[in-house]
């Protein structure tokens, strides 16, 4: 199977990349940031801490994430509901970041992209899919940018969805997430040793793409 593994931190341009490269590819985009969000969505629900791990591992197993491809786009569903736009509010990201922490959730989900990337080929990006989902993929990238270049981006995506968002918290937050997904104990976000270090941050999408694609036998 042919996959591809990116890794970076949040608004590095990773989830735009990979749907460019499984479109050119023609091959599966497994978002697995939308199932983080989608735990953290249930836990909001339930008014249930995500930094709190008892509260969590409690309602692990009531939590059933499912995915399934409409018109070639992912949709995620939570206990049978389309949750793909709710899982975008920016509350439910740092949640995410807060939830993705706990080894419990972390287990449930990546035996999931296991089984996915398994059967089929695909491109997953995420915080850890090169060191821990995936090890031995053959292709893996670090992609990432500076803490501003990543700010403005997802200022602009917020705002464009309508969405009420404060320039310098959102960079707070975006810092504070950075801080929170590579100091976790469990599979925190590091460059795997065999990774491709990409900077997007002066690059167009379609000049990392290029790059990305001269990699690939």
């Amino acid at each position: 199977m042919l996959n591809i593994a990116l890794d970076g931190p949040s608004g590095s341009g990773k989830s735009t990349i990979a749907k460019a490269l499984s479109s050119k590819l023609n091959i599966l985009y497994l978002d697995t940031g939308a199932m983080y969000r989608a735990c953290a969505l249930k836990a909001h629900y339930l008014g249930v801490d995500c930094k709190n791990q008892e509260e969590v591992d409690k309602i692990v197993d009531d939590i059933s994430v499912t995915v399934q491809y409409v018109d070639g786009a992912q949709r995620t569903f939570l206990d049978g509901e389309d949750v793909s736009t709710k899982i975008r509010e920016n509350v439910i990201s740092l949640k995410a970041s807060a939830i993705s922490a706990h080894m419990s959730i972390r287990k449930k989900l990546v035996e999931l992209q296991r089984e996915i990337a398994s059967q089929t080929d695909c491109v997953l990006d995420g915080r850890d899919i090169g060191t821990n989902v995936l090890p031995n993929a053959k292709y893996k990238f670090y992609v990432t940018a500076s803490l501003e270049v990543r700010t403005d981006r997802r200022y602009k995506e917020l705002i464009e969805k309508g969405q009420t968002v404060e320039y310098d918290k959102l960079k707070e937050e975006i810092a504070l997430r950075d801080y929170n997904d590579s100091h976790r104990e469990f599979a925190p976000l590091k460059q795997a040793e065999d990774a491709i270090y990409v900077d997007t941050s002066n690059m167009s999408i379609d000049e990392v793409i290029a790059k990305i694609l001269s990699y690939l036998e």
